[in-house]
C-alpha cells in the first residue's frame, strides 16, 4: 500500500490541509481534544479535527477484493468456534495461569457452559486487519478484532473528504474520485444493531452502548447513536460498566433493565481492556449481562475468539477444518494468515532470540500500545525462559510483516507534515443468526490507517496513526 502518484507543490499542499480540517469540523469527523481535560466525558466540548492522510493510500485492486471476500468467511469463523465452548478453555487453559484478565473472562465463559446458557440471536461487528507485506506480495492478516471494533463512523466520513479533495483540486493531482472505493460502515452497522434489535421483538427496549468513563472517541460511536434513531426509530442509551452495575437487573424471565429501561442488545464500545475493570463492580455488570437474555455484542464467547492465542491456534494445521468444511474457503483463510507460533514452540523462540526484527511478541491485549517489537523481543524472551513455569503463556510469536513504504501527507492538529508511510486495511464485517437461520453475513466497509513507517504501532485512538482511505489501482 502507498500513497497515490498525484504531486503537488508545497503551497497547494497547505491549501489542501486547510480545506480538508475545516471541512471535517463542518461534517464530524472529529475527536475530542486531549488538551482539555472534559473533552471525554462532555460531549462537543474541547473537539478537534481527527488525524487524517491528506489523500487516499493506494492499494491494488485484487488485494482489496480478496479483503473484502474474507469477511464473510471470517464472521462465519468467529460463530463456528464460538460454539465450541471447550476448544475456547482449552486453548487458553495456560494463558488464563499467569494473565488473570483472561482468566476473569474464562470465568464468565465457564458459568455460562455449566449453566448451558443458549443464545439464540447471535450478533457479532468484526474487524479482521491486514497489511501487504513486500517480501511476499501476499496481503497477510494482523489480527481479528471482534469486541469494540472502532471507526466505523468516521471512516466512513473520511473517504466523503478524500473524494471531495480529489474533485476541489484533480487538476493537481491527475487522480479520479472513483478510485475511492465508498464506505457505509456506520449505516451498515447500525442497520446490523437495529436486526439483531428487531429479532428480539420488544419495542419499548432500547439499544445500550457499553463506553469508558473517558471517550474521546465519542463521536465515532454516536454516529452510530444518529443512525439507530433517524433511518431505524431505536433509542440508544450509553453506559459504563459501573452504570450498569449500579442501576441493571436481570429480572426472572431473564430480561436486562437498567435505570427502567429493558435492553435489547448490549453493544461493547468498552470491556476489553483491564483497564476498564477498575473494580469489582465492572466485573459483575459484565457477568449480569451475559446471564440475560438480551442480544450481546459481542457475547463473551465471541470475544474470547478474538484472543491472539485463539489466532495462534487457528493457524495451526488442521484447526480449521474442525469447524469449516468447505475446503476452497479454508485455503482462502488460510492463505491470509501470517506466521503464528505458541511459545512453547522451544525452535521459533531461539530463532526470534536470534533474529528479533523478523517477530512481533503480542500478548493478549487490544486497543494499541502492547505489542513488543526488535531487540525488545529478545530481551522479553529471555526474561520470560527464566522466568519459566507458563509466564511465555501469555503471549505469542508473529511473523513480522514488512509493508512498502511510502511518502505521504498526514494532517495532525491542524499542522501538515510529509512522512514516509505505512499502511493497515481493515474490513469490517456483521454476522447475525437467529437460531439456525443467518440473517446477515456481510462485509461491512473499511478502515484505512496509515502510520509514520518509522512507528511499529497502529491504533488511531491511541496516537499512533492517522485515519485513511482506498485508491484503487490495477496493479
Amino acid at each position: 500500500m502507498s500513497t497515490t502518484e498525484g504531486k503537488a507543490d508545497a503551497a497547494a499542499v497547505e491549501e489542501m490541509a486547510r480545506s480538508a480540517t475545516a471541512w471535517c469540523a463542518m461534517h464530524g469527523l472529529v475527536v475530542g481534544d486531549r488538551a482539555d481535560p472534559r473533552s471525554g466525558t462532555v460531549p462537543g466540548v474541547g473537539l478537534v479535527h481527527a488525524p487524517i492522510s491528506l489523500l487516499p493510500s493506494r492499494l491494488p485492486e485484487s488485494f482489496w477484493s480478496q479483503a473484502c471476500e474474507l469477511a464473510p468467511l471470517f464472521n462465519e469463523l468467529v460463530d463456528r468456534v464460538s460454539l465450541d465452548g471447550d476448544f475456547l478453555q482449552d486453548s487458553l487453559s495456560k494463558t488464563r495461569q499467569v494473565d488473570d484478565f483472561t482468566s476473569r473472562l474464562l470465568d464468565i465463559h465457564r458459568k455460562m457452559m455449566d449453566a448451558n446458557k443458549e443464545e439464540n440471536i447471535r450478533l457479532g461487528l468484526h474487524r479482521s486487519d491486514y497489511m501487504l507485506d513486500s517480501e511476499t506480495n501476499s496481503l497477510l492478516q494482523i489480527e481479528l478484532n471482534t469486541i469494540s471494533v472502532s471507526f466505523p463512523g468516521l471512516c466512513s466520513i473520511v473517504t466523503e473528504l478524500h473524494r471531495t479533495l480529489i474533485n476541489q483540486y484533480g487538476n493537481l493531482l491527475c487522480l479520479d474520485a472513483k478510485r475511492v472505493p465508498g464506505n457505509d460502515a456506520s449505516r451498515q452497522f447500525a442497520k446490523a444493531l437495529a436486526k439483531a434489535w428487531d429479532e428480539f421483538n420488544v419495542d419499548s427496549a432500547v439499544v445500550m452502548m457499553i463506553v469508558q468513563p473517558e471517550e474521546r472517541n465519542m463521536y465515532d460511536q454516536y454516529w452510530l447513536v444518529k443512525y439507530l434513531r433517524e433511518s431505524h426509530g431505536i433509542t440508544t442509551i450509553r453506559k459504563t460498566l459501573s452504570e450498569v452495575e449500579a442501576e441493571g437487573q436481570v429480572l426472572l424471565d431473564g430480561t436486562l433493565v437498567v435505570n427502567d429501561r429493558k435492553v435489547a442488545v448490549v453493544y461493547f464500545r468498552a470491556g476489553y481492556t483491564p483497564n476498564d475493570y477498575p473494580s469489582e463492580a465492572e466485573w459483575n455488570a459484565r457477568l449480569l449481562m451475559e446471564q440475560s437474555s438480551a442480544v450481546k455484542c459481542p457475547s463473551i464467547s465471541y470475544h474470547l475468539v478474538g484472543t491472539k492465542k485463539i489466532q495462534q491456534e487457528l493457524a495451526k494445521p488442521n484447526v480449521l477444518e474442525r469447524f469449516l468444511e468447505n475446503k476452497e474457503e479454508i485455503a482462502k483463510l488460510r492463505q491470509c494468515f501470517a506466521g503464528l507460533w505458541s511459545l512453547d514452540d522451544e525452535e521459533v523462540v531461539k530463532s526470534a532470540i536470534e533474529n528479533p526484527d523478523l517477530f512481533v511478541l503480542k500478548p493478549q491485549r487490544e486497543g494499541g500500545g502492547n505489542n513488543i517489537y526488535g531487540f525488545d523481543v529478545r530481551e522479553a524472551l529471555i526474561r520470560l525462559k527464566k522466568e519459566g513455569g507458563d509466564a511465555l503463556s501469555a503471549y505469542i510469536l508473529m511473523q513480522r510483516i514488512f509493508p512498502k513504504a511510502s511518502l505521504a501527507s498526514l494532517v495532525r492538529g491542524g499542522v501538515c507534515h510529509e512522512a514516509l508511510t505505512v499502511s493497515e486495511l481493515g474490513i469490517y464485517g456483521a454476522y447475525l443468526r437467529n437460531k439456525d437461520k443467518v440473517i446477515i453475513n456481510d462485509k461491512c466497509g473499511y478502515l484505512m490507517r496509515t502510520k509514520v513507517s518509522s512507528s511499529d504501532e497502529g491504533g488511531v485512538a491511541a496516537g499512533f496513526a492517522v485515519l485513511d482511505s482506498l485508491y484503487l489501482t490495477d496493479k
